[in-house]
């Protein structure tokens, strides 16, 4: 069985506020067209459909027609909610649109209530594990903490024993939107660290034939079995060095996996610059990125006159100029700058507690007050969205 694996579309998103509903309409006619010219017998598509619980119109619209495209080829596609989107208003309406061979899996109760699809060889069995916020869901699964690992774990837990009822030759694909240990992160996803822990090891998937992940934009393998597609379009300047792909997986007869990278179409290459701004305007050989997306730091030590208008003589497409001065080592700037880089919002905040007690550090008791409240502000949020 032939599958194309696909996620984070992140409809309705843009790039430093330069609308991307062209480009990702131009995806969505590679991805139907990829379909079609390889032959493709389902299409999953792990999570982060939209970029926000409350998509625009014209979001909505792009998708809606993708929908209609993917059933008209007769083509079936799985779909599961991601940590953007709204599961209940993606779901709305699956089972009917399920009728015309679009699945769409956003309720956590259902994760063990496979898609089986049949080729020549047996019975595909491909079941969706939609976007598991831990304190949500942890009742609903039976798992006995409120922590990543656990609950996915307990979702699959309940796979496994499903697919211990079916017929021993039964193939299996999961589709998961969640951050997997081994993974590349880059600086556009949504955090979803939960209690000081974002990543899940891979073995809690062990027993299914292939793992297709959402969540990390960049196109990786996890394992020859657990694979990211990652984004099909640059949604940060840390993609910058990104091949934007889709995966075409061949599942054999016997499980086995053989996988190949598909392009996806580039609307524009971006370019990440550093340097004085003068060396920037004025090397010969950063003109190969005169038509590039650009993201410029500038390390002169006293900030330019109108930077950006000056960038944006040779470079018309200049998006993000931050400003890196160089500073001496001794520089309090400097160093303020360095201790911070690189920590997470608890170990700031811990290095804040000890900063005003005269160093005596955060004892557990306290890291723990200062973990649930992170946490409890990140649950919050989600909840808002959700019911938005």
């Amino acid at each position: 069985m032939r599958i194309l694996h696909t996620s984070d579309w992140h409809l309705g998103r843009s790039f430093h506020r330069v609308s991307l509903l062209e480009a990702q309409t131009a995806y969505l006619d590679h991805l139907v067209a990829t379909v079609c010219d390889h032959e493709v017998d389902a299409v999953v598509v792990a999570g982060d459909v939209y970029d926000r619980a409350v998509p625009p119109l014209s979001a909505v619209e792009l998708f809606d027609d993708a929908l209609h495209r993917l059933a008209a080829a007769g083509v079936p596609t799985m779909m599961i909610s991601g940590n953007h989107d709204s599961a209940r208003r993606l779901g709305v309406g699956a089972g009917l649109i399920g009728q015309a061979g679009i699945h769409l899996r956003t309720d956590p109760a259902h994760c063990a209530a496979p898609v089986v699809l049949r080729d020549a060889h047996g019975d595909v069995a491909f079941y969706g594990l939609p976007y598991l916020e831990p304190a949500l869901v942890k009742d609903v699964l039976g798992a006995e903490r409120a922590g990543h690992e656990a609950v996915l774990g307990a979702a699959m837990d309940r796979v496994r024993a499903d697919l211990a009822e079916r017929p021993a030759d039964t193939r299996s694909v999961v589709l998961a939107h969640a951050f997997v240990a081994g993974g590349e992160p880059s600086d556009s996803e949504r955090d979803i660290t939960v209690g000081g822990v974002a990543a899940v090891p891979a073995g809690v998937f062990h027993g299914v034939d292939y793992v297709a992940l959402g969540h990390l934009h960049g196109c990786q393998t996890v394992t020859e079995r657990i694979r990211y597609s990652g984004s099909p379009l640059a949604y940060s300047f840390s993609e910058t060095t990104h091949r934007k792909t889709m995966w075409l997986i061949d599942l054999g007869a016997s499980g086995g996996i053989t996988a190949e990278r598909v392009d996806c179409p580039v609307p524009r290459p971006l370019a990440r610059l550093r340097g004085r701004l003068d060396s920037l305007l004025d090397d010969p050989a950063l003109e190969r990125h005169r038509d590039s997306w650009v993201e410029a730091t500038l390390t002169d030590p006293v900030r330019p006159t109108e930077p950006m208008a000056r960038l944006a003589e040779r470079f018309p497409h200049v998006l993000s100029l931050v400003f890196d001065p160089d500073r001496s080592p001794d520089d309090p700037l400097a160093s303020y700058a360095q201790r911070l880089q690189g920590r997470d919002d608890q170990q700031i905040a811990e290095d804040f507690v000890a900063h005003v007690r005269g160093g005596a550090a955060a004892d557990e008791p306290e890291r723990a007050v200062l973990r649930g409240a992170f946490e409890h502000v990140r649950v919050d949020e989600t909840v808002r969205e959700v019911n938005r």
